[in-house]
């Protein structure tokens, strides 16, 4: 039981759509990662996600809509809803909530999922 400092935690960092592990609880992960741009289209089939915006602004793209989440705001995409996670070219830093089971991007491989998340 030791405190987290999140922006200490950021800072370690450069790399974009490369989750880094902070915590765990319950069978889940707490990540951390830095986005920018586009990302892939992908769906989790048994787990749902939990993104939070820590600093900047996500566009969290569905097949049928835009949810723009903003700092200090959080985002649920359910189990099996295909999503695209963007930017508007900043950098945006997002709290992650995910089982420890969920695979990066879902079903899909692609040149940027990451098979092996690192403990920061």
């Amino acid at each position: 039981m030791t405190t987290i400092n999140i922006v200490e935690k950021f800072n370690l960092f450069s790399e974009t759509w490369t989750p880094k592990i902070v915590s765990e609880l319950n069978g889940q992960y707490v990540k951390l990662a830095k986005i920018k741009d586009e990302f892939v289209w992908h769906s989790h089939e048994n787990e749902d996600e939990l993104f939070m915006v820590f600093k900047g602004t996500l566009h969290m793209h569905f097949r049928d809509r835009v949810e723009t989440v903003r700092e200090g705001e959080m985002i649920v995409v359910p189990k099996g809803v295909e999503h695209n996670p963007r930017t508007n070219g900043e950098e945006v830093w997002v709290l992650l909530f995910e089982p420890k089971a969920t695979a990066h991007t879902g079903n899909v491989e692609h040149a940027r999922t990451v098979h092996n998340q690192k403990w920061i």
